[in-house]
């Protein structure tokens, strides 16, 4: 599992939350999106069969950019309407179950990124750097 590099002052999820999560994704999530949350090779970039690999989760990726409901639908979605190959987690995990992923994805993200990634849960513009692939 990888460390917890940010701060969990002001963030909506405790230390219990994210270990919880480190579980859940080093058991469902790690094979794709890497241990450390880095996604894999060319993330950007359609496969052969059109589809996007697995993006970065740390904060070299995008999805610091939605909101805490997008992410909890993405967990419920197949990747397939956002141009992957994911597949649903919604028979696998609860809800409790997916926030505790989710807890672990943002101990993964910087202060300055978790700020950012807030701006735009509650709505606000999240400055330079909101734009990219989704």
């Amino acid at each position: 599992m990888a460390a917890v590099v940010a701060s969990e002052q002001g963030r909506w999820y405790g230390a219990d939350l994210v270990q919880a999560g480190g579980r859940i994704y080093a058991d469902n999530c790690a094979s794709c999106h890497g241990a450390g949350g880095e996604g894999q090779p060319d993330w950007q970039v359609r496969d052969a069969l059109g589809f996007y690999p697995a993006p970065p989760l740390n904060a070299d990726g995008h999805a610091w950019h939605h909101p805490l409901a997008a992410m909890l639908e993405t967990l419920a979605i197949v990747g397939g309407p956002n141009g992957g190959t994911m597949p649903s987690f919604a028979d696998v995990l609860d809800e409790n179950g997916q926030r505790a992923v989710l807890a672990y994805v943002q101990s993964l993200w910087p202060d300055d990124i978790y700020a950012r990634w807030a701006a735009i849960d509650r709505g606000e513009p999240a400055g330079p750097g909101e734009g990219g692939h989704h």
